[in-house]
C-alpha cells in the first residue's frame, strides 16, 4: 500500500457517509427487537452482548491500572473477566459496574456516530475492539465468538455496497442498545427467586455496602436512558 492508497483508505474511515431513509432505520429497529425479543432467538444473539458484557469489565480493568488476566465466554451465553490488583477501591467498583452498561453504551456511543454519518468509522472501530478483546480471550468458544463476530464486521466493511454497510450499522447499534436492556430485567427477576447471588449487582453490594437492588436500579437507568437517547439520535428526533 502507497501513501495515496493509505490516504484514500484514512479518508474514507475518517469521512461521513450519507444518511440512510427513514424505512431502512426503522427496519434494522425492528429485526434488531426481533433477535431479542423471542427467547429462542435470543439465547443464540445474546452471546453478542455477552462479547461486549466482558468486553466492558476488561477495558475499565485497563483503564484502572489493574491487570487484565483474561476473558473467558460460554455457550450458555455467561462470561467471566477476570483481572489482578487491589480487591477492593475504585478501580474494583469500577471494573465490577462496568459490565451490565457496557452493551448500552457502546451502542449510545455507536449512534452517536452514526448520527454524524461516520458509518465507516463505526466499523473499523468496532472491529479493532474485536481484535483487541482476541487477545484477551482464553477459551476456545470465546476466541470462535469473537472471530465469527469480527469476520462479519470486516466482511460487510470489504466487501457490500454502502447500503448494506448502513443497514449492519444500524442493525448493530440497535441490536446492542435493545439488548442491553434485556440481561438486567434477567438478572433481576433471578434474584427475585434466590438465583444469581454472586451476580455484578451482589459483588458491588459487598464493595461498596450499597444493596444490591440499587445497582441494578443503576443498571436500569443507565440501559434505559440509553435506549432513549440513542433512539431518538437514530431516528433524527
Amino acid at each position: 500500500m502507497d501513501i495515496a492508497d493509505f490516504e484514500e483508505l484514512w479518508d474514507r474511515v475518517t469521512g461521513t457517509q450519507p444518511d440512510p431513509e427513514l424505512w431502512l432505520i426503522v427496519a434494522a429497529a425492528v429485526v434488531a427487537l426481533a433477535a431479542v425479543a423471542p427467547y429462542g432467538v435470543w439465547r443464540l444473539a445474546r452471546n453478542t452482548i455477552t462479547i461486549a458484557h466482558e468486553g466492558g469489565h476488561g477495558l475499565v480493568a485497563l483503564l484502572t491500572g489493574r491487570s487484565l488476566e483474561g476473558i473467558r465466554l460460554h455457550s450458555d451465553t455467561s462470561g467471566l473477566t477476570v483481572s489482578r490488583g487491589k480487591p477492593t477501591g475504585l478501580g474494583m467498583v469500577l471494573t465490577a459496574a462496568a459490565g451490565y452498561i457496557a452493551p448500552s453504551l457502546l451502542g449510545l456511543g455507536g449512534a452517536a456516530l452514526l448520527a454524524d454519518g461516520r458509518i465507516t468509522a463505526l466499523l473499523w472501530g468496532a472491529t479493532a475492539l474485536l481484535l483487541a478483546l482476541l487477545v484477551m480471550v482464553r477459551n476456545a468458544y470465546g476466541m470462535l465468538t469473537v472471530v465469527l463476530t469480527c469476520a462479519a464486521f470486516l466482511l460487510v466493511s470489504w466487501l457490500t455496497e454502502p447500503e448494506v454497510q448502513a443497514a449492519f450499522a444500524y442493525l448493530v447499534v440497535w441490536f446492542l442498545v435493545l439488548g442491553g436492556v434485556r440481561p438486567v430485567f434477567e438478572l433481576q427477576a433471578k434474584r427475585r427467586v434466590g438465583a444469581a447471588r454472586d451476580s455484578d449487582a451482589d459483588q458491588l453490594a459487598r464493595l461498596t455496602g450499597l444493596p444490591a437492588w440499587m445497582w441494578l436500579f443503576f443498571f436500569h437507568a443507565v440501559t434505559l436512558t440509553s435506549l432513549f437517547a440513542a433512539g431518538t439520535m437514530l431516528l433524527g428526533l
